[in-house]
């Protein structure tokens, strides 16, 4: 049954991309298709993102080491939507206008901080692999703690975009707010343990 587990959640993790292309297809995504793509996709992300950062505190209350088996996947599927995020932006947004790109991550605060956290996700990405695992050491763990920056600077990223309907992007940071605040309690212990 295990070795069904993770070529079921590969393919229910590529359902909303496949959706989305249907939707492009068939000309079913609104006034403003290149809007409504990048905001599904970004908040796809968002979505694969705490998926991720979810699965560890899952693992330790419930004691079931599943859990964590498809948190690289997971993660390389949040990546996976950003980069599609981006790719929407460049091409249907500002049609690969390179100066119009750079312009724009350097000028508008809300577009610096999303391709910050894009390029955060990136080295994760990159150095998610066991062998770059072993090769980093302490490390790589201290890296991949950066994936919290990341959600929450896409958090950020969204509310800026949505402007006057927040409530998801709302939501999304209460979830980071929630994760944040568990993995701080797990430190005080620890370093409590440790004194003890």
């Amino acid at each position: 049954m295990r070795e069904f587990i993770k070529p079921a959640v590969f393919l229910l993790a590529m359902v909303p991309f496949v959706l989305l292309l249907v939707r492009a297809l068939t000309n079913d995504l609104g006034p403003d298709p290149a809007q409504e793509l990048s905001i599904e996709t970004g908040e796809w992300t968002l979505r694969f993102l705490l998926a991720t950062l979810a699965l560890t505190p899952l693992r330790q209350l419930t004691g079931q080491p599943e859990f964590v088996r498809n948190r690289r996947m997971l993660g390389l599927f949040a990546l996976f939507y950003a980069t599609v995020h981006l790719l929407v932006w460049m091409t249907f947004i500002l049609g690969f206008r390179w100066f119009a790109i750079v312009e724009e991550i350097v000028e508008r605060p809300y577009i610096t901080v999303g391709f910050t956290a894009f390029m955060i996700m990136v080295a994760l990405g990159l150095t998610s692999p066991k062998a770059m695992v072993r090769k980093l050491g302490k490390n790589w763990k201290r890296l991949h703690r950066l994936v919290y920056v990341a959600a929450v600077l896409g958090v950020v990223h969204l509310l800026w975009i949505l402007r006057t309907d927040v409530s998801e992007a709302v939501l999304y940071g209460s979830i980071v707010f929630v994760l944040l605040g568990y993995r701080f309690i797990q430190y005080l212990n620890k370093k409590r343990r440790a004194v003890a």
